[in-house]
């Protein structure tokens, strides 16, 4: 073989072996990664065991997924659920135990605790806050109980849907604290309905899934915990046969929408189109609009 041949051999394996590497799905302790159907990645959480408690590394490991299915080329929509009869029963109270060992520590000046724990507090919030700013829409299947920071964890997904069984609990309040890791800040907006709101971060009392699907919280539910996933994946795949493009800047406007003015958010838009009018995705999917009669659907490349 010779030198030129050897190298473009050398070459070659070494491209195929970055590039299944490169695609393939990162495995974790507390979370399954699957994708049974194309484009759709389904993530599920795994410790159910402990009710999908939230120990530190389950939280960290939820930034960590969804970080990496933000830029996973062969994802377009994920799916996130869980294992056991508890969708998750909020934070770890081992984990609690260790703020409170900083909260109470006689050594330590007020200032130094009070940044200490800020820092955790901003650790777990930015885990969360991945699920919002990952491109991908996210459809969160819950089903149980769904409790404190489990409620924080749905509120950043983009749709959510429930089983006949779910139940919802902001609990904060009777362990003594605030929720501080998003559901004060996005439950008002995804409801719309403040006196509710603040009845149930208030009360602490459990809402189940008739009340969640007529407060808006979720809008969807089924009878059991099989159809609930399977229609999930459904409707994923369905978003995955769209123009990633199209999807991923729609949900990008769509957050910015809701949280700036209309004024700024059709200049925000207007921005966004300038330049993604121009991608091949419009062309392939007017094509396919103008030709309904052919029942093709247009394929999309990798974004």
């Amino acid at each position: 073989m010779n030198l030129r041949k050897l190298v473009s051999t050398v070459f070659s394996t070494a491209h195929r072996s970055f590039s299944s590497n490169a695609q393939s799905l990162p495995g974790f302790n507390y979370i399954l990664l699957s994708q049974p159907r194309e484009h759709v990645v389904h993530v599920t959480l795994n410790r159910p065991e402990k009710m999908n408690a939230l120990n530190e590394l389950f939280w960290r490991e939820i930034g960590e997924c969804f970080q990496y299915l933000s830029t996973y080329g062969k994802c377009r929509a994920i799916v996130l659920s869980a294992n056991g009869h508890t969708f998750c029963s909020g934070i770890d109270f081992n984990d609690l135990a260790k703020f409170a060992s900083i909260s109470y520590n006689a050594d330590a000046d007020v200032a130094r605790r009070a940044f200490q724990l800020r820092s955790i507090i901003h650790k777990f919030q930015n885990s969360f806050t991945t699920l919002e700013k990952c491109p991908k829409p996210v459809i969160a299947a819950i089903n149980g109980n769904c409790i404190g920071a489990g409620v924080d964890l749905i509120c950043a997904a983009d749709i959510r849907y429930c089983s006949d069984d779910a139940s919802f609990q902001i609990r904060e309040v009777d362990i003594g604290m605030a929720a501080d890791v998003g559901t004060l800040q996005r439950l008002p907006k995804i409801v719309g309905n403040h006196s509710l709101m603040r009845e149930l971060a208030f009360t602490a009392r459990s809402m189940f899934a008739e009340e969640a699907l007529e407060f808006g919280l979720v809008n969807r539910k089924f009878s059991s915990h099989s159809e609930l996933v399977e229609e999930s994946l459904q409707i994923a795949a369905k978003i995955a046969t769209k123009s990633p493009v199209a999807v991923q800047g729609t949900k990008l406007e769509l957050n910015y929408a809701r949280d700036h003015p209309v004024d700024d958010s059709l200049h925000s838009v207007a921005n966004w189109n300038m330049c993604m009018l121009q991608s091949e995705d419009v062309m392939k999917a007017a094509n396919v609009a103008i030709n309904r009669e052919k029942n093709e659907a247009a394929t999309f490349d990798t974004l």
